[in-house]
């Protein structure tokens, strides 16, 4: 329990559920559920997943936010755990997070929220997992519409050939090396993910998805994937709220005392609150 908000933080009570997916083996997800005191009985909820260039674990920066968004945003937060490279290359981490988002779904009433009122969203690795969350409920014809996409930093080009991908070769937290050195580990094998669903801003289609929040850094080599995206969902009449954070790198908000990390927090606070209150889509009729 945290102290200063009452909410439960995610630790070794957290929701365990098997999950069976037809195109993945059989595996652990693990869901953490904070939730602020005195929610009513059909909360909004966010599909919280963390980053860590599907390698890592979420940090403890991950937790705190997850315990803002909870609180702020009063909803509440299932934080996903999903399998990760090189144990678990794609198309794992994708089939893991779009199966945690069914269950989240089909498990509405139990988890005491609202399934029309459920978004999604994630930073880096966990953006990516996000849109590709969306685009296969879309694919598949779950009838599940997440109310939004919240993206944070998030990598979405398997090109290479963005201009901040080639500028920003060195920079702290993440850089275009470091992508570099990990591709073989996450995606050995393209012929096995969809092209979609490994590099989304190369889909064929952006119809159909949810409204987007985006949220990209200046010195960082995924600031033009973001950028890239919010473009291509405009095209497609989606609504896009992006923001271009100043004097920032990838993982800015790990600082989770800074004045910029505080700014850009409230604003994806307003952002959620705003999609939660004011509009009502989940099932696709």
């Amino acid at each position: 329990m945290d102290e200063n908000t009452g909410i439960p933080v995610p630790g070794p009570r957290c929701r365990r559920t098997v999950i069976d997916h037809p195109r993945v083996s059989r595996g652990e997800h693990r869901a953490a559920c904070p939730s602020p005191r005195g929610l009513p009985g059909r909360a909004p909820c966010l599909v919280n997943i963390h980053g860590g260039g599907f390698v890592f674990e979420g940090a403890s920066s991950h937790f705190r936010h997850a315990l803002t968004y909870a609180k702020k945003a009063e909803c509440v937060v299932v934080y996903v755990r999903y399998r990760l490279a090189p144990q678990y290359p794609f198309p794992y981490p994708q089939e893991d997070c779009y199966a945690a988002l069914c269950w989240v779904h089909e498990h509405a009433d139990a988890l005491g929220i609202d399934p029309e009122r459920i978004g999604i969203g994630g930073d880096s690795a966990g953006g990516t997992l996000s849109v590709t969350s969306c685009m296969m409920a879309r694919d598949r014809g779950s009838g599940i519409r997440p109310l939004f996409q919240l993206l944070i930093y998030p990598w979405l080009d398997d090109r290479n050939v963005s201009e901040s991908y080639r500028r920003y070769t060195d920079t702290p937290m993440w850089n275009s090396a470091l992508s570099r050195s990990v591709a073989p580990l996450t995606n050995p094998d393209p012929s096995a993910t969809p092209l979609a669903y490994r590099s989304p801003v190369e889909a064929e289609r952006f119809d159909a998805l949810p409204p987007a929040y985006i949220e990209v850094a200046e010195f960082d080599p995924l600031h033009d994937d973001g950028v890239s995206y919010a473009k291509l969902l405009k095209s497609a009449g989606i609504d896009v709220e992006l923001h271009e954070t100043k004097g920032t790198m990838h993982g800015f908000d790990s600082k989770v005392t800074a004045p910029t990390t505080q700014r850009m927090l409230k604003n994806r606070v307003e952002y959620m609150r705003r999609l939660f209150t004011g509009s009502s889509c989940g099932k696709i009729n």
